[in-house]
């Protein structure tokens, strides 16, 4: 039972105490570490539709609260790119970045503004796209071409990540760091909490294009970790999504 006490003691304000005479990197004068993870120079890029130009999204937010629920089962009709650049906007869109370019306002609330995800997307039926691991560069507003699908398939000895019927696979994986610099042992319930705030938005997002989506927070650490190359310590996932159309 200690242990649970331990993990309830994680959801409680008992730090607050502790953290405010703690030293953290910030108040140390430590550079701040990268708003986004960086990518191979010859990555393909890909543009996608500007948020200033959608023509998604008019559904009443009464109608998709109504709607939302876990869809489990998805047609194979493929999303538009257009589709997929909203759902993308709508979970980790950059409003604006900071001028001494420590911090972004994006479409999801974060705790100091310091947003420490990074979106992972398992790309199956979108229109226009090649099938395999995509990685959402929100300053830029663009897709990173990360793998083909049969290097995907190397990468693991379950392909059920790969078979399974949805569009496209949303794998949002924590930088803890960026949260760790400002909030030292704070972070970590402020990065559970976030990651919330971002599926809420997918959920909703999906029924007001005529999808559904269902978040998934049971799954394989390791398996799931080496399947987008990230090293499990410093960037590791957190909560994954499946979203297609219904």
């Amino acid at each position: 039972m200690e242990s649970v006490k331990d993990h309830r003691r994680f959801l409680k304000n008992a730090y607050w105490r502790e953290w405010d005479g703690m030293e953290r990197d910030q108040q140390m004068g430590v550079p701040p570490p990268p708003l986004q993870q960086p990518y191979p120079q010859d990555a393909q890029l890909i543009d996608l539709p500007s948020p200033g130009d959608f023509s998604l999204g008019e559904m009443p937010l009464l109608e998709t609260l109504r709607r939302r629920r876990s869809h489990r089962e998805f047609t194979h009709t493929p999303l538009t790119l257009e589709e997929l650049a909203f759902l993308l906007w709508a979970t980790q869109g950059v409003h604006r970045v900071s001028e001494d370019g420590v911090s972004t306002r994006r479409t999801v609330p974060s705790g100091g503004a310091r947003h420490p995800f990074e979106t992972y997307l398992i790309v199956k039926r979108v229109a226009g796209l090649e099938r395999g691991l995509y990685r959402y560069l929100a300053l830029e507003h663009k897709l990173c071409f990360l793998v083909p699908e049969d290097e995907l398939r190397a990468r693991t000895a379950d392909d059920t990540w790969l078979g399974e019927d949805e569009a496209v696979l949303f794998i949002w994986a924590a930088v803890p760091y960026r949260s760790e610099w400002r909030y030292g042992i704070l972070s970590h319930k402020m990065i559970a909490i976030e990651v919330g705030h971002i599926c809420q938005n997918l959920y909703l997002t999906s029924e007001a294009v005529g999808g559904g989506a269902c978040a998934i927070g049971a799954f394989r650490q390791a398996e799931v970790d080496a399947l987008i190359g990230v090293d499990g310590e410093d960037e590791f996932a957190v909560y994954l999504a499946r979203v297609g159309k219904v």
